[in-house]
């Protein structure tokens, strides 16, 4: 199923899998994943089945339990990464240096420490590099540098629009390795929006081409209100596609990515899927249709994507024990309606394969939650010319996981993976069982 000539990697904080699918894009055999939340565990168990998930807390997980449920045994581990929740640092929110989950920065050091990898890779919010949240991201890399590991001091924040993605999304990304190793690079800018876009975290350049557009990602996909199976299920088959552009053919699959150098997924491409529809009053529907695109609707606060522009940054919302808040999602550019789960995810850089939970919420939660795969990619990519391992593509074709992990409520996954549901605090909701035919 995986090369041995890949080189191994292991997923902290994984979530529903955008950084893990980077990485194995970039050349990687992503072996482990640790994460909380056990909807999101079977959503990565689905994606990647040949990835050994552990539902747990990486405060109640050590490096030799990493090793032992997977596939790694005692072989040596070459970049360990991942990224703890942002609330407790993101700008957007309550900057607490008393949130406990901050605290969760320390396991990370404490796994990578344990595993001995030959690099890490630290992935949180920009937030965390100003103010006295600094401090945390300053222990961090004093404890690493005290315990064998070099780290590049002039940490970087990188946006994702400038890695081909089509969302203004700044990230923080910390990168260090042991000291027989060489630190790897940051990744230079790929691409830049064809519009200006307000950041400090993007840049432009003349030399760089366009950064794809809103439309270059969702434009081909079918019109979800004119297939009524989707108000109460979240795929449907045959639908009529358009004319791919070269990032949603890529996405597709139909056209070929000479630097993907992850598994192919055997999957039926003429079904639609992640696409429930959300259903809005009259009242909704005609704000929206009077909102100008590149603007804000004053009522619901939703941005109303340009055709020609970027996304704004997708964002996850919070889980019950934070208020269960359901962040605005953006009104499609041409249908006065928010966009799908499916459109989020072209607009993150997901491949049409990936799947996400039947629910709206569970699904804009996941996509919110992760880092864009592309982004994860370029930053893979340079741990692997760090390494000096010229990457190869598996010439296997992966299936992917059974169809009942996608449709878990919260008590079923909980069950399902052996946990407390009230230790994962996870929101109760309830839905209608689907399954798509195969």
């Amino acid at each position: 199923m995986h090369s041995k000539q890949r080189p191994i990697g292991v997923d902290l904080f994984a979530g529903a899998g955008g950084i893990t699918l980077g990485f194995e894009q970039a050349g990687f055999d992503v072996l482990a994943a640790v994460e909380l939340d056990p909807i999101h565990c079977a959503i990565h168990h689905f994606n990647f089945p040949f990835c050994s998930v552990l539902c747990r807390s990486v405060e109640d997980v050590t490096g030799t339990e990493i090793r032992n449920i997977s596939a790694i045994g005692n072989r040596e581990i070459d970049v360990v990464f991942g990224g703890s929740p942002c609330q407790g640092f993101s700008v957007m929110g309550k900057r607490a240096l008393s949130d406990p989950r901050n605290g969760l920065l320390f396991h990370f050091c404490r796994l990578v420490l344990e595993l001995k990898p030959k690099y890490f890779v630290l992935e949180n919010v920009p937030g965390l590099t100003v103010g006295g949240h600094r401090q945390f991201l300053l222990e961090i890399i004093e404890k690493f540098q005290q315990s064998g590991y070099q780290v590049e001091p002039s940490y970087q924040v990188l946006n994702a629009a400038n890695y081909g993605v089509p969302q203004n999304r700044a990230r923080l990304f910390l990168l260090g390795c042991r000291q027989d190793g060489c630190l790897p690079q940051y990744p230079q800018p790929q691409t830049q929006p064809a519009k200006f876009q307000k950041s400090k975290y993007l840049i432009f350049r003349q030399d760089l081409p366009h950064t794809p557009t809103v439309w270059d990602a969702i434009g081909d996909l079918p019109e979800v209100e004119l297939i009524p199976e989707l108000l109460y299920r979240d795929w449907a088959m045959y639908p009529e596609y358009g004319k791919p552009s070269d990032y949603s053919g890529k996405l597709r699959c139909l056209q070929v990515d000479p630097h993907n150098y992850g598994y192919e997924r055997l999957f039926n491409s003429h079904i639609l899927t992640s696409s429930i529809l959300t259903r809005h009053g009259v009242k909704s529907i005609t704000r929206f249709q009077q909102t100008l695109p590149g603007t804000t609707e004053a009522i619901s606060h939703f941005f109303k994507l340009d055709k020609n522009g970027i996304c704004n940054t997708l964002r996850a919302g919070t889980p019950s024990n934070k208020g269960a808040f359901t962040a605005p999602r953006p009104i499609h550019p041409s249908s006065p309606r928010c966009i799908t789960v499916r459109e989020a995810a072209r607009l993150h850089s997901y491949p049409d394969w990936f799947r996400f939970h039947v629910t709206k919420w569970h699904g804009f939660r996941q996509v919110g939650n992760s880092v864009p795969p592309l982004l994860a990619r370029a930053v893979a990519t340079e741990i692997i010319r760090a390494l000096g391992i010229i990457p190869i593509k598996p010439t296997v074709e992966l299936s992917l996981g059974n169809e009942y992990l996608l449709n878990f409520n919260p008590s079923q996954a909980a069950q399902y993976y052996g946990v407390s549901i009230e230790k994962n605090l996870l929101r109760s909701r309830k839905k209608k069982i689907n399954h798509q035919p195969t």
